[in-house]
């Protein structure tokens, strides 16, 4: 059995898995088309005909609204009427109002904040989300289910590949206790956005769920979940932003748990496959093993916490010849499913952390963006795959989601959970996924 993976996954997982981000499950990004519908201040693009007479707005904005200054808009600048001043009523329940009285003009509002001054931009138009097609969703994940079927029934075949393929569908079964302790992770996540999303009554898809059948793989690139129309406010956004995560990290722990507790331990080779660790997994392995695992033969006269500080961000000195837990295909699972939370929680961009952070502190997280890119740059001097993440983050996530009303903050009880989310963040995050010793690439 190999220390750090499934019986003789040294010998078959693929040279691919040198640049393992390319095979991690990608983060189930709340696709939020703002693109599509708006950019900055300018949302829709207004009729030149049939517009609401301007003067039919103004009475119904006052009754929330203090009106310091009134912009009628053009063609140009893409709004019918921009209102500044300040709010004389609670904000979500003057957004609420305010939305409900303007949808008979088909008008959209959207609430803003600049230089101290609150902002109310009404805008021609309403996005009407339209029906997907659940055939796709369900295809997709059983497509999912199969490629990872035979990615955990592969990596545990002990004979040759004639013999597997030979007999490939009595194989499969297998593969049931990787694919479905991860599927059951990613479900959570991707149904904790999704019943969120319903819980706030915000159109949203069911997940979709992306197949890659690759030894040296996870059997997937995860699985993503589109947004059909902006969340109303922060909360709305942190709420389904986090709801992901968390759930996904309700079910990954009892996995790793349980699949830990079903693992063995053994010497280290010089040819193996070393997960990475983060705080939360460098723990479950001593609850459930007790034991700090890899346990390097010797500690050359380091004091052990400063060896374990350096070896959970560096992975160095790798420990060979050491104690290592053999990871049966449950706990493999789990440890991955514990890398998919990481991942979404990296907070910038379009990734649920992204989400928790702009929900906290607003149009600042951007100033954040470029620090979290350096940083990424830096881990990848140990782990190559943070510098795919950091050029798609670079290129993908530059904007963050923009709800209609961006005036209200989150409440005492959401600033708790947001906080809460960036902390577990800092417990599951991994900072060398995945590290090979001695293995120059051999096929299964």
């Amino acid at each position: 059995m190999s220390p750090g993976g499934f019986p003789g996954l040294q010998h078959r997982w693929r040279v691919a898995l040198r640049a393992a981000v390319g095979s991690t499950p990608m983060h189930s990004r709340l696709r939020i088309l703002f693109e599509r519908y708006y950019q900055k201040d300018s949302y829709f693009t207004m009729p030149t005909s049939d517009l609401p007479n301007i003067d039919d707005f103004t009475p119904i904005v006052q009754k929330h609204f203090r009106i310091e200054e009134v912009t009628w808009g053009d063609s140009r600048q893409k709004f019918l009427v921009r209102y500044r001043g300040e709010l004389i009523r609670d904000s979500a329940e003057a957004y609420d109002a305010l939305s409900a009285e303007l949808k008979k003009y088909k008008t959209t509002v959207l609430f803003r904040e600049q230089d101290g001054q609150h902002i109310i931009l009404l805008v021609k138009g309403l996005i009407e989300p339209q029906p997907s097609n659940p055939w796709i969703n369900l295809g997709l994940f059983l497509a999912t289910l199969l490629s990872m079927l035979y990615v955990g029934a592969a990596n545990v075949f002990e004979g040759t590949s004639a013999e597997f393929y030979g007999n490939i569908l009595a194989n499969l079964a297998s593969g049931f206790p990787y694919a479905g302790s991860l599927l059951a992770i990613l479900l959570a996540h991707e149904f904790g956005h999704y019943l969120a999303g319903r819980y706030h009554k915000i159109a949203v898809t069911l997940p979709y769920f992306i197949p890659l059948p690759l030894l040296g793989g996870f059997g997937t690139l995860g699985a993503a979940i589109r947004l059909k129309e902006p969340p109303k406010n922060k909360r709305v956004l942190l709420d389904i932003g986090i709801a992901g995560p968390l759930a996904g990290l309700v079910v990954a722990i009892p996995i790793v748990l349980v699949g830990l507790s079903n693992s063995e331990l053994g010497t280290l080779p010089d040819v193996a496959i070393l997960e990475g660790n983060s705080i939360l997994y460098l723990v479950a392995k001593y609850i459930t093993l007790g034991e700090w695992l890899p346990m390097p033969v010797s500690f050359d006269g380091v004091h052990p916490f400063l060896y374990w500080a350096k070896y959970l961000i560096t992975g160095l000195p790798v420990p060979i010849g050491g104690q290592d837990v053999l990871l049966s295909p449950m706990a493999w699972a789990g440890w991955a499913g514990l890398l998919v939370t990481a991942i979404n929680l990296i907070p910038t961009g379009q990734l649920d952390g992204g989400h928790t952070l702009y929900s906290l502190i607003g149009d600042k997280v951007s100033k954040s963006r470029p620090y979290i890119l350096t940083l990424l740059l830096l881990m990848g001097l140990m782990y190559s795959g943070w510098w795919l993440w950091a050029l798609l983050i670079y290129f993908l996530g530059r904007n963050h989601a923009e709800p209609y009303d961006q005036i209200t903050p989150l409440d005492p009880n959401r600033k708790a959970m947001a906080v809460f989310t960036l902390i577990i963040f800092i417990l599951v995050f991994i900072p060398v996924p995945l590290r090979m010793i001695g293995i120059a690439g051999a096929g299964f």
